[in-house]
């Protein structure tokens, strides 16, 4: 049934403030856009996988890649549109029971952490998962200790981790989003939300030429390993 499908969405819109054309850069000599399909792929954990983007470039790409296309209307295509725009619209023409944004500006997530993202979904039923970091170190808001404190000095195994969210990969049940939406609250976090560890690499987003550059570094340095390891083996 439909209804149960559970289904990869990568948004990718072609516009972009900071690092031109962004989507379509290349790391490693492949758009970033093929890279998140081709990780939802080798998860091999969803009922489809879906591009969704205004952009015939992008559309191109994708169904290169072997995603299916959604065309978003061009109103939602600006930087004024907000996810949850984008996403309702959506999720009002494609019935399932979760969809997993799955972010290509988020390249160094691994397809395994993808999968373990959408067992985690599963077994504890949230309407709403997101990815995070674990910070075990000092951290202030406006200038206010957040999780420690200005009376004593804590060694940073003792403190509170933080959880920073990073937008790598987001789990929303379709239900729950849409009733939201109707209700006029904020979709993005309704319901039952959880939090999922990936690592620091996996949490490393690209948004300008620079975050792109350390990207193809830290790529380098993960196929290195992964040589070295299979060549031992």
């Amino acid at each position: 049934m439909s209804q149960d499908k559970m289904i990869a969405m990568i948004p990718a819109r072609l516009g972009s403030q900071r690092l031109k054309r962004k989507n379509l850069a290349l790391l490693n000599g492949r758009p970033l856009i093929a890279h998140a399909i081709r990780k939802c792929f080798a998860a091999q954990c969803f009922d489809e996988v879906w591009v969704n983007s205004e952009s015939d470039e992008i559309a191109e790409v994708a169904i290169k890649e072997g995603a299916k296309f959604h065309r978003r209307p061009a109103t939602l295509a600006d930087n004024v549109a907000t996810s949850e725009d984008f996403v309702e619209e959506f999720l009002l023409k494609h019935p399932c029971e979760a969809l997993f944004q799955v972010h290509s500006i988020a390249p160094l997530l691994t397809f395994e952490e993808l999968r373990g993202f959408t067992q985690e979904y599963k077994i504890k039923k949230y309407d709403v998962l997101l990815s995070c970091i674990r910070d075990q170190i000092e951290i202030a808001f406006q200038d206010q200790p957040v999780n420690f404190t200005f009376a004593e000095k804590s060694n940073s195994q003792d403190l509170i981790a933080v959880q920073r969210i990073t937008w790598s990969v987001s789990a929303w049940r379709r239900k729950t989003f849409l009733d939201a939406r109707k209700e006029g609250r904020t979709a993005t976090y309704f319901g039952r939300v959880g939090f999922f560890d990936v690592g620091q690499t996996s949490g490393h987003v690209i948004k300008t030429q620079q975050d792109l550059e350390i990207a193809e570094a830290l790529l380098a340095i993960q196929n290195k390993k992964t040589h070295c390891v299979e060549t031992v083996l």
